[in-house]
């Protein structure tokens, strides 16, 4: 009887725990910054730095670049760049021409290192 009182705490301790672990996890997903365009951009620009291999693996080890994945996020960010012309804050334009340079430059400069 004493074990299995034992054994009904433990499971208790279990489940309690999971939904401890549950909630912070709804929480985090509730603190996320809202999503707007710039958050977008920048995402896209993240996405890009990951293809150069600027940006550390979650599990640290050396990522490689891939060149044409990175020139299909600039080119990705051109389009939408083009489509939303006139519809976008004075923000909103600086922030995608400069990730656009900042994203061709840092191409150029990839392509020059491979060669």
């Amino acid at each position: 009887m004493v074990e299995e009182n034992s054994e009904n705490q433990g499971q208790q301790q279990d489940q309690n725990q999971s939904e401890r672990q549950s909630q912070s996890q709804s929480q985090r997903q509730t603190e996320l910054p809202k999503m707007d365009f710039s958050m977008f951009v920048l995402s896209m620009h993240h996405n890009a730095m990951v293809h150069f291999g600027d940006t550390p693996s979650p599990d640290g080890e050396e990522r490689s670049a891939n060149l044409v994945l990175a020139r299909q996020t600039i080119d990705l960010i051109d389009v939408i760049s083009e489509k939303t012309k006139g519809n976008l804050t004075g923000d909103e334009e600086r922030l995608i021409e400069h990730v656009l340079y900042d994203l061709r430059m840092r191409y150029v400069e990839a392509v020059k290192e491979q060669s």
